[in-house]
């Protein structure tokens, strides 16, 4: 009797090789595995081709029309993004995120009535990123030409995100504006986006002055 291995025969799983290269594609996404990846493909396949269509649309769309907002880095359909063209919004009182995902996260809270700024990113050396690498000159600049009073940061409580509040406060203390942070509601070493919403507002409203966070 001929025994047979696992080595002896190469079997491929997929039965189409359109179907693998599908999930192949999928599975490069954040947080999507292959079982996931092959979920997601299957149900695409049993749908019909309008829904397809509209949802490739979507993506291609999103890539090639979505702009930043030339104010505060925001994504945005057009060159000033829906915050920044809010009239009710407060334009004096802004907000200082890493991530647009921070945005979001805030905007949950329904407790800020102000406008954001978006750094892409945090000082982090040992990831090769400096103060050059993010939006921090554009943040300077909106400071230097008035009209803001009020500087809040809401970056991560981590050594990277408390030394990214301490150059930028440095950048700006000689301008006539006053500087704030986010209350410690948030557990040291958290990420914005993964807090509670009771939590995060919270911290917005209790917030307190930049210096008194520094003793």
């Amino acid at each position: 009797m001929c025994k047979i291995t696992n080595s002896a025969i190469s079997v491929n799983t997929y039965s189409s090789r359109l179907l693998e290269q599908c999930v192949n594609e999928l599975a490069r996404l954040p947080g999507i595995g292959r079982k996931t990846a092959l979920r997601l493909a299957l149900h695409m396949l049993k749908q019909e081709d309008i829904a397809v269509e509209n949802l490739t649309g979507a993506i291609s769309d999103m890539k090639s029309k979505i702009n930043y907002c030339k104010i505060c880095n925001n994504l945005s359909d057009g060159e000033i993004c829906q915050i920044c063209d809010n009239p009710k919004r407060d334009p004096g009182l802004v907000c200082v995120v890493s991530d647009i995902r921070d945005i979001l996260a805030i905007e949950k809270t329904a407790q800020f009535g102000g406008v954001y700024h978006v750094l892409n990113g945090i000082i982090s050396p040992i990831d090769g990123i400096g103060p050059g690498d993010l939006n921090i000159d554009p943040l300077v600049k909106r400071v230097a030409n008035g009209g803001i009073r009020e500087i809040i940061f809401a970056l991560s409580s981590t050594i990277e995100g408390d030394t990214t509040s301490y150059y930028i406060f440095k950048k700006i203390s000689q301008h006539n504006v006053s500087v704030s942070t986010i209350a410690r509601g948030i557990s040291v070493g958290d990420e914005l986006e993964y807090a509670d919403e009771v939590t995060l507002g919270r911290s917005i409203m209790n917030r307190m002055p930049y210096q008194s966070g520094l003793k």
